[in-house]
């Protein structure tokens, strides 16, 4: 498994669902920057579900730094943040053990790592492994906002839904179909200067992307008008410059931010698509690995019946920590001093 992300700032992800814990290794960060145990909790507080549009397993997220924090500080050592899992119920997976869930990585799983996967709630490719990069986002998230730079996850819409009442009533109408939403959030940072990106291949926007496309249930990106683009024309698509309180900006945004895998210093937007949660009560058909036949599978456990209000602090600790690997890049890990 690839389970680490950057070059400079470089996160590592390890545990399963139902193992003894979940946890995150962040190695690269400047010493001396400021890590806050009340906004870390704060943090993993927005991924843990709430209320009937969630799943009902609550884990308490009750995590211990072990290493590269002192007196409140990070040392310049490997942050290690172990979470571990105090709420598992696997006997619902056991039962149906050998039998796929459709659009889960049950049989891509089972195929690369021959049968020795951890298969209980997904194990290692579960929602719960999102836990550890909560975490190590709040520091990156913390060590950003020094610099002047936020970033903002926002539900856009749930099929046509726009408003918070309207599209908590169609999640809560595809939970009592026993069925699931997906939906489209979007992501705005502001603050980043011009300049940020390496071309070609660690353009700005491919490693937002690479790392965004790493979260389960994730399925689209456009970055600024995005697929827009292909039926405007160039005199609508293009954002003219401007000089504004004599900083050069552009008068529109349909770039998103970006020119040529670089940051121009406008705000960087983009918009994720998210699959609607694959494991659904209602009877799908299937295949059983084990006997070798075709089957009908009906799911039984604690499941979301929509990831979007919980994903979108996952997408922004997750691009949090890769601003910093490529604020790293451009002027060293002192950059985020």
């Amino acid at each position: 498994m690839a389970n680490s992300i950057g070059k400079n700032v470089i996160l590592t992800l390890f545990g399963e669902s139902h193992g003894s814990a979940v946890g995150v290794v962040l190695d690269g960060m400047s010493p001396g920057i400021a890590v806050s145990e009340d906004f870390i909790a704060g943090q993993l507080s927005k991924r843990r579900p709430q209320g009937a549009t969630e799943t009902a397993r609550v884990e308490s997220d009750n995590f211990q730094i072990v290493s590269g924090v002192f007196n409140g500080y990070t040392t310049g050592a490997p942050i290690c943040i172990i979470i571990p899992n105090e709420n598992v119920k696997s006997s619902d997976y056991d039962k149906n053990f050998g039998i796929v869930r459709p659009s889960h990585a049950d049989y891509t799983a089972h195929v690369k790592y021959c049968g020795f996967e951890d298969y209980r709630g997904g194990g290692h490719f579960s929602g719960r492994i999102t836990a550890g990069i909560v975490a190590a986002g709040a520091i990156a998230i913390k060590a950003l906002e020094n610099k002047g730079i936020k970033i903002n996850t926002d539900i856009l819409r749930s099929g046509d839904a726009t408003t918070d009442a309207d599209i908590t009533d169609r999640i809560l109408n595809a939970k009592n179909e026993q069925d699931s939403v997906g939906g489209v959030v979007q992501t705005v940072i502001t603050g980043v200067e011009a300049g940020v990106g390496e071309p070609w291949f660690d353009s700005l926007e491919g490693v937002i992307a690479n790392a965004v496309f790493s979260i389960g249930g994730v399925k689209g990106i456009e970055f600024g008008a995005g697929f827009k683009f292909a039926d405007m024309k160039g005199s609508q698509a293009n954002d003219a410059f401007c000089i504004n309180d004599g900083k050069i900006q552009t008068k529109t945004n349909n770039n998103g931010g970006i020119n040529g895998g670089i940051s121009n210093g406008m705000p960087i937007v983009f918009n994720t698509a998210v699959k609607p949660t694959p494991s659904i009560s209602q009877p799908q058909q299937s295949v059983d690995f084990i006997k070798g036949e075709e089957t009908t599978l009906e799911i039984k456990g604690r499941h979301d019946p929509a990831i979007i209000r919980r994903i979108c602090i996952v997408i922004s600790s997750l691009v949090a920590v890769v601003l910093c690997d490529m604020l790293a890049c451009k002027a060293g890990a002192e950059a985020l001093k």
